[in-house]
């Protein structure tokens, strides 16, 4: 759900709230989107992720009601939904409202009591792009529930309820990433998140580089049902590997050998999934270990070892990201680039030098549509805070 630039999602929500239902709001719920530095279709996986939050963000405007209603007005769709508390069961309609409603059902599915709401939806973090809108809304959401029902729940409780509220309610196979970042993230701060336990480290992200985030707007419509294709994949060349080694839990538990070796029973496509995996996760923990010394060269040198195996082996790419990584690279101060999200188009993220956001910018601008016809949306936001709750 996107929104006009030069107004906020915090302002769009507001105004939103009173003139649709004719009263303020008591307190504003924000979430932001996320992009993955690296670690790429790996969380559902048992691996390691590297995620940042972003200043782009979701916002929920809501107030309490009586009754156990929740209206939800949605500013980029200019419509409003509703649904009733009781009525949660099962999956959802496959409309927006299922974000919103799908948190709803999670909470209640784990013993809770909710109270029924309004609410007023904005958000700038760009639709179908790779960006985490969906888990934005998600958290938001969540965190608006949460408040009214003065519920005590951790951050990882947070993250695991929007988690399954997008797996059984809105019925997409997903890790745990995207919902985890959006609630635990820090500005100027990349998290490692063992997705097996849910450990969680902060990584500080150097002042000398930054992210700049391109949409090559290009069309996502296998991304879903490819996602979920690729998760059932992995499920099936684990189950061979353990009829070898029956210790094996997760791809997490591979060894390269394992996967390439004589003795692995994986050929074909499942072994090309299984040599992603194996190797993304080993470049994950190695980018964090790298980052933490400061050794940004070599971080962006694994963001592009990450975009061929994702592109060669996991065949998660396109031919627009695929331009977009190669123009990002030919810029003297990329220090390394690739897709993020679940791929077939949506985003590129790549490590630049500090200074030069502007110019790289610009060579993606001037570069990209006349090599795909496409008009990208190119960003510089910054690394900024996980999910809070603004009272008015």
């Amino acid at each position: 759900m996107t929104t006009s630039p030069a107004i906020s999602p915090f302002d769009q929500a507001l105004a939103a709230f009173q003139a649709e239902f004719g009263r303020s709001p008591v307190a504003l719920s924000r979430a932001p989107g996320r992009v993955n530095v690296i670690g790429e279709h790996v969380d559902y996986n048992d691996g390691f992720v590297l995620p940042a939050a972003l200043t782009l963000e979701a916002c929920l405007a809501f107030a309490p009601r009586q009754d156990d209603r929740v209206r939800v007005h949605a500013v980029s769709y200019r419509e409003t939904a509703e649904f009733r508390l009781a009525d949660l069961v099962g999956k959802g309609c496959r409309r927006w409202i299922d974000y919103v409603a799908g948190p709803a059902w999670a909470l209640q599915e784990r013993g809770h009591a909710l109270q029924g709401l309004d609410a007023a939806l904005a958000s700038n973090v760009p639709v179908a792009s790779g960006l985490s809108s969906s888990a934005a809304v998600e958290v938001a959401a969540l965190q608006a529930f949460h408040r009214l029902a003065n519920l005590e729940m951790t951050g990882v409780e947070m993250a695991r309820a929007a988690q399954r509220a997008e797996n059984e309610y809105v019925g997409v196979s997903c890790g745990i990433m995207d919902q985890f970042i959006s609630v635990l993230g820090r500005s100027r701060h990349v998290l490692l998140i063992d997705c097996r336990s849910l450990a969680y480290t902060l990584v500080s992200v150097p002042a000398s580089v930054s992210l700049v985030i391109a949409d090559t707007t290009a069309s996502r419509a296998l991304a879903g049902s490819a996602y979920n294709a690729r998760v059932a994949e992995c499920s099936a060349g684990l189950a061979q590997l353990r009829q070898t080694w029956p210790e094996m839990v997760s791809w997490r538990d591979a060894q390269w050998d394992q996967v390439t070796g004589p003795r692995s029973p994986l050929t074909g496509k499942p072994q090309m999934r299984a040599r992603h995996v194996v190797s993304e996760i080993a470049r994950t923990q190695e980018a964090a270990a790298l980052l933490k010394r400061g050794d940004v060269a070599d971080v962006g040198r694994l963001m592009h070892e990450s975009h061929v195996s994702l592109r060669d082996d996991y065949e998660v790419s396109s031919p627009a990201l695929d331009s977009m990584v190669d123009i990002m690279m030919s810029h003297a101060a990329c220090l390394g680039a690739r897709l993020t999200g679940a791929g077939f188009g949506g985003c590129a993220v790549a490590l630049v030098k500090a200074g030069a956001e502007a110019e790289v910018m610009e060579t993606i601008q001037e570069r990209f549509p006349r090599q795909t016809a496409l008009q990208p949306q190119v960003y510089a936001s910054q690394i900024g805070d996980g999910a809070r709750i603004t009272g008015l």
